[in-house]
């Protein structure tokens, strides 16, 4: 968007009121996405923290030719997860597990029954492993190949660590359409 660019430029040049305005524009979403993959509340403020960090601190590598600055913002403070998380043993969370045959998906229509703070709390559920590919592969678009990449996972791990979400996601929105039933 233009009006980022802008703030970019005017950051770039020193001006600290652009700071402000550029982290008040995107800060609820940044931190809905580190929500996604701290454990909790604290864990992700902890993310957040060092995803603004590193986004202030790069800035100057924006490219608004390549694309826009939320879905590189997006893409730094991911980066900035994967470190944090790197920094508390994840990897031994990924175990290579055989995926699943004729999963079945979660039903898009109990997604849109659920408000956003639900899902991200349903998420936060999920152990480490399962949570961080289901955020890159399902919210941030990445793919199998660029997961295992970022993860120095198997592509199978990946695949299968999706299929173990999927499946411990359906069993947590049971749960929790059972009980709002009752």
């Amino acid at each position: 968007m233009q009006i980022d660019n802008d703030l970019i430029k005017n950051i770039l040049h020193g001006k600290k009121s652009a700071e402000r305005t550029l982290y008040e524009r995107h800060r609820q979403r940044w931190f809905r996405l580190a929500l996604r993959y701290g454990k909790n509340r604290v864990e992700a403020q902890d993310v957040f923290q060092e995803g603004l960090i590193n986004i202030f601190k790069d800035l100057h590598q924006f490219d608004s030719e390549r694309g826009e600055f939320i879905h590189w913002s997006n893409r730094v403070l991911v980066n900035s997860a994967l470190r944090f998380l790197k920094k508390n043993q994840w990897q031994n969370t990924f175990t290579d597990l055989k995926v699943a045959e004729n999963e079945q998906e979660i039903s898009e229509s109990i997604l849109d029954e659920m408000a956003a703070k639900e899902l991200v709390q349903i998420i936060q559920q999920l152990p480490l492993g399962y949570r961080i590919v289901f955020n890159m592969y399902v919210i941030e678009g990445f793919s199998h190949k660029e997961i295992a990449g970022e993860l120095e996972i198997t592509i199978g791990t990946s695949k299968s660590q999706l299929s173990k979400a999927k499946k411990a996601l359906r069993n947590i929105l049971e749960d929790f359409f059972l009980k709002e039933k009752e």
